[in-house]
């Protein structure tokens, strides 16, 4: 799937900022002398493990969800989510007065579980091994006539994950080089929209885990390349394939794909709690996991990169983190 015109444009992020102002939190940018000094750059740090849900997946699911009709708010929303879009979705739905049901993996972690329920979503489990996601909760809802909010191929989704790397460029001013996770591709490709809408020379560095380098399999194939599901701690980011929607935008806007090993990762988030005394989730922790290994590649001046959740129970937290093994 290839565009000729844009399916979202740096003018939908700004709407997407406008609808968001005073619903999601404008997160924090941090900065560490410490980290400067061992990756040789000035690092900016967007802290999205402060935004609503712990996770920046809040600002996707409420500009979505809110542009519904009424009458589709009163039947309730679907979307299907291994954790951090469950919440935003869940969430959102609350914040409108409506429902949501959320398709979820069994194995999801008990805490992201739990903290959708907590939100009122009904949950429906499923095996991520086995099992057809999609498939499931377009059936619900087909039969409940619930709105589906997928976690990323959707333009309103796509505009309201921009806003993150909207808020840093705004407050840091221009950058080199713009870093973030990659799972489904709707981060990056918002963020890649806003930050080459705003400096077209910026260059964008997307970070998959080892075993699911689907999207850096994808680009280099020049098509949307199947890997099985992974198993990775970085439980957000496990995907067998690219979004359609967001890798006819990545194609055109990423300019490189790095990957990262699971011990780098417990690496990168003991750092962050150690010497940026911020939790980060395995998923969120993988741009600094890159960063920190060299895994980036030579660095220019002035980096960003997107913290993209901070969902990690403290049994997990403390598992991962306590051992290199």
């Amino acid at each position: 799937m290839t565009t000729t015109t844009p399916p979202v444009t740096l003018d939908d992020i700004r709407d997407a900022a406008a609808r968001l102002k005073g619903v999601a939190h404008r997160t924090p940018v941090l900065r560490s002398r410490t980290l400067d000094a061992l990756v040789g750059a000035e690092v900016h740090l967007k802290c999205e493990n402060f935004q609503r849900v712990g996770a920046f997946k809040f600002r996707g699911a409420y500009n979505t969800a809110s542009r519904l009709a009424p009458e589709q708010l009163a039947r309730g929303i679907a979307a299907y989510s291994s954790g951090n879009h469950a919440q935003a979705v869940a969430l959102a739905a609350r914040e409108l007065g409506s429902t949501a049901v959320i398709v979820m993996p069994e194995d999801a972690p008990p805490s992201k579980q739990d903290a959708t329920a907590g939100y009122g979503a009904e949950i429906v489990s499923y095996d991520r091994y086995s099992g057809d996601r999609v498939a499931i909760a377009e059936a619900l809802a087909a039969e409940r006539g619930l709105a589906l909010i997928p976690p990323y191929e959707h333009p309103h989704v796509i505009a309201g994950q921009g806003t993150a790397a909207l808020e840093l460029l705004e407050e840091v001013g221009e950058l080199d080089a713009l870093i973030t996770p990659v799972g489904g591709g709707g981060l990056i490709a918002g963020s890649a929209t806003a930050a080459k809408g705003l400096y077209a020379g910026i260059r964008m560095i997307g970070v998959e885990p080892e075993a699911g380098d689907d999207t850096k399999r994808s680009l280099e194939a020049g098509r949307r390349v199947a890997i099985p599901v992974p198993h990775t701690i970085a439980d957000g980011q496990a995907l067998h394939t690219p979004g359609e929607l967001t890798f006819s935008m990545n194609r055109l806007l990423v300019d490189a794909i790095a990957l990262v090993s699971d011990d780098e990762i417990r690496d990168a988030m003991r750092f962050a709690f150690e010497r940026l005394k911020i939790v980060v989730e395995p998923s969120g922790a993988t741009p600094l996991a890159a960063l920190l290994a060299g895994r980036a590649g030579p660095l220019p001046r002035r980096v960003g990169v997107i913290i993209s959740g901070g969902n990690v129970d403290a049994e997990r937290f403390a598992r991962l983190c306590g051992t290199a093994a």
